[in-house]
């Protein structure tokens, strides 16, 4: 993926561009503009420590970049085993940081509508996108980490 192509997440019609990827058999989506990059598996550097959702960090193109690993909290711990990591900007409180998440295979930049989530949704869910049959939970990172990391 390009960062150019993902920089504007709004295109000209009025739909928004999602970054998909996979985590199992289920996909979910994050806001474009938010996604930095799509990287390979590198050389995760592990360490003890107590910080839920935290698998260790990675260091890519001179950052510490965390990786969490949030297929625990979407889809339980039957996930299969993460083949790439997607590297997001986040805002934690008053920081931007990158935030690495592995996921299960490779993702897809995609274009739709956003839609009101509906029924019993969690927090973190800020809209659905619907693409051909599918509809996809499109996710606030920050608020999904923040959750994880208070319970």
């Amino acid at each position: 993926m390009e960062r150019s192509a993902l920089r504007n997440s709004k295109m000209a019609n009025g739909e928004n561009s999602f970054v998909l990827f996979p985590l199992g058999n289920k996909r979910f989506a994050l806001p474009a503009g938010k996604v930095t990059e799509l990287a390979k598996p590198d050389r995760l550097q592990t360490f003890p420590h107590r910080t839920p959702l935290l698998t260790g960090v990675l260091t890519r193109r001179g950052r510490i970049i965390p990786v969490c690993d949030i297929a625990q909290a979407l889809v339980g711990p039957d996930t299969p085993p993460r083949k790439f990591y997607l590297i997001a900007n986040c805002q934690f409180e008053k920081r931007q940081e990158w935030t690495a998440i592995s996921v299960t295979g490779e993702c897809e930049l995609a274009s739709g509508q956003l839609l009101q989530p509906g029924g019993k949704l969690a927090e973190y869910v800020t809209g659905l996108v619907t693409l051909d049959n599918e509809t996809v939970e499109v996710l606030d990172l920050e608020k999904l980490i923040a959750m994880e990391t208070a319970a």
